[in-house]
């Protein structure tokens, strides 16, 4: 199943739904954290009416989640230009994911400043140049141009182009969401040896009401600035096709090895 498809098990107005997810979107023993977070996200946009633009996220990743979920969604606070709505997905008694969103209406300002600092942009692929993951996996739903990770070089960042492959119709806020956790974490290109790792949350803040790129594509960047005692901390950055930033965040991960 596809993205598109997926979301449209979803019922606007309900408070919870149950939903099974397919094991094409699985990582490991677990659900994709961008598929399970883009379920929360738009469970809460169908809690309420005529929510303002989403302006940002906090998931924390705390279980497992396949197979057959429920995903409940609660209004924490509606105010005249903000609304604060929490989602959880669970399996059973176990919550495996808990979100807060916030949707607020962008207001006139006098501070006017963007400072992120640009990468240097490969090429977006050719159609005809890119790869995607085995059917088991997640990325099987995704196009990118090469191999995403090489153990063994000692590289702290990680940067691709990606996009799913099925994405008409999207709302474009699900597709940056959905994407926006496709790397890899960026520890791993510091690993010499293969080992388990877990994310463990992701804080991601949006730079517009309105993303958009062109044929899909999105320029996704990871880069750790810590790595110890078992646990990183890395930022991450998501471009569009024209170089401009989409998504800023921040993410913990856990290392087993």
């Amino acid at each position: 199943m596809n993205l598109p498809d997926i979301l449209s098990q979803l019922q606007p107005g309900a408070q919870s739904h149950r939903i099974t997810i397919p094991s094409t979107w699985h990582q490991g023993r677990t659900c994709y954290g961008g598929l399970s977070s883009v379920l929360a996200y738009h469970a809460a946009t169908l809690a309420a009416d005529d929510l303002p633009p989403l302006l940002s996220g906090q998931i924390a990743f705390s279980g497992p989640l396949a197979g057959e979920v429920d995903i409940s969604t609660s209004i924490l606070r509606r105010g005249r230009n903000s609304a604060f709505i929490k989602s959880e997905i669970s399996i059973g008694d176990e919550v495996g994911l808990s979100c807060t969103f916030v949707f607020m209406t962008r207001r006139e300002s006098h501070v006017d400043y963007e400072a992120v600092p640009r990468p240097d942009f490969p090429a977006i692929p050719d159609d005809a140049a890119t790869r995607s993951g085995p059917p088991e996996f997640f990325t099987h739903n995704m196009d990118y141009p090469e191999k995403r990770l090489i153990l063994g070089q000692n590289k702290a960042r990680l940067a691709n182009w990606h996009r799913l492959k099925v994405y008409d119709g999207l709302d474009p806020v699900a597709n940056l969401i959905c994407m926006g956790d496709a790397l890899p974490p960026s520890t791993m290109g510091l690993m010499q040896k293969e080992g388990m790792i877990s994310s463990i949350n992701w804080q991601f803040n949006l730079l517009t009401d309105a993303p958009e790129t062109d044929k899909g594509w999105w320029f996704l960047e990871s880069e750790t600035h810590h790595a110890a005692h078992g646990a990183s901390s890395q930022y991450m950055t998501v471009w569009n096709s024209r170089g401009e930033p989409m998504m800023t965040g921040m993410q913990s991960v856990a290392l087993f090895v």
